[in-house]
């Protein structure tokens, strides 16, 4: 076995955590600076939602967990815009003290949940960087979390069975092996940077000059589509 199949092998649960609290420490200081005009933008990652939007739905998604509550259809598109409506009232700074408690409370509970919420937290980071997408923020969805984030979608990728595919990033020392290792399928192969694999997995759109996909389709990648 390869330090590629390796890497990410078993779960470490503080590894969500980790990454909620490195996001919170960039990105909640950040939000405070904006405009409230800032707030309003529109996102080309979400459509028909602003900024505002789509932290709404993310401190809201991480309260959730926080409280445990879980009723049927949570996290659906209908749920999403019933959380964000119930914020309609809440000043920018409401919405953005929320998330910040949200990043800082939810790491504890997404350890225990054994693996059902790891998920939640990846999906967090990937809205931060529609965020600062949205606002023309240069590595949009790099940064200090991007190594978390790596860590996370393999074995996320690896848990669910998703496409195999063996990644040389340009950005990190070691090849990385994503999604179903039984050797049932050869696995495609990606070169490139690692912000442009992670738009790829969360279906976001990507320069299709910088990077090289082959043996696998850009829409089998998605994870949340």
């Amino acid at each position: 076995m390869t330090s590629a199949d390796m890497h990410g092998e078993v779960r470490d649960p503080e590894l969500p955590g980790r990454l909620l609290v490195v996001e919170r420490d960039q990105l909640i200081p950040w939000l405070r600076g904006r405009t409230d005009g800032d707030f309003a933008t529109p996102t080309d990652a979400c459509p028909g939602w602003t900024v505002r939007d789509v932290l709404a739905h993310c401190s809201s998604a991480l309260m959730r967990a926080v409280e445990g509550r879980f009723e049927e259809g949570v996290f659906s598109p209908e749920a999403n815009d019933r959380d964000i409506a119930e914020r309609a009232d809440w000043t920018n700074a409401q919405v953005v003290d929320e998330l910040e408690r949200g990043m800082t409370e939810a790491g504890p509970v997404i350890a225990k949940a054994g693996g059902a919420l790891d998920g939640l937290a990846l999906g967090e980071w990937v809205h931060a960087g529609d965020v600062r997408e949205a606002l023309g923020e240069p590595g949009a969805y790099a940064g200090v979390g991007l190594p978390y984030a790596l860590d996370l979608l393999v074995r996320i990728t690896r848990e669910r069975g998703h496409v195999p595919l063996h990644a040389d990033l340009d950005d990190v020392d070691q090849p990385l092996r994503f999604g179903d290792a039984s050797g049932e399928r050869t696995p495609g192969r990606y070169i490139g940077d690692a912000s442009t694999l992670v738009r790829l997995y969360a279906g976001r759109s990507v320069d299709a000059a910088g990077f090289e996909l082959a043996g696998v389709g850009v829409g089998e990648l998605n994870i949340f589509g």
